[in-house]
């Protein structure tokens, strides 16, 4: 059963999900990123790329050549084999097969985020999968 921690509160969605994928990276766990809309996929490698000077987390796509030596991986589909650690949501939606992942990350805004994550919440709560909450920073 996975650990769904929901962190809300975050001035910066992607920022903040850059943290917690290096901070995952940093613990040893390989990192599914689900990210289904290409542009808001590529401005979180961008930013994956770019959000620290000192530290350096090794991510690719999923359709890359490199994607099976890399441990931290954004991808449209969040069926991928061999990543059952984290899965990290940046849609707006339940991830299809979430309930394989060992942990499940929601990261929430302070902006037009917060709605659609109330819905999935409710949703992972309903289906068994009580969330825990969590302001960011703490």
């Amino acid at each position: 059963m996975p650990i769904i921690s929901f962190i809300h509160g975050a001035p910066d969605r992607l920022a903040a999900a850059c943290r917690l994928v290096q901070d995952c990276f940093r613990e040893g766990q390989r990192v599914l990123v689900y990210a289904p809309d290409p542009q808001l996929a590529e401005r979180f490698n961008v930013q994956l790329w770019t959000f620290s000077a000192l530290g350096f987390v090794p991510h690719c796509y999923a359709d890359a050549p490199l994607a099976t030596e890399t441990p931290v991986l954004i991808a449209p589909r969040s069926d991928l084999p061999d990543y059952d650690d984290v899965l990290l949501n940046l849609s707006a939606d339940v991830p299809p097969g979430f309930e394989r992942f060992r942990r499940v990350i929601e990261v929430v805004s302070n902006g037009d985020d917060a709605g659609p994550a109330r819905q999935r919440f409710r949703i992972y709560k309903e289906r068994g999968f009580p969330p825990d909450a969590q302001a960011y920073g703490v």
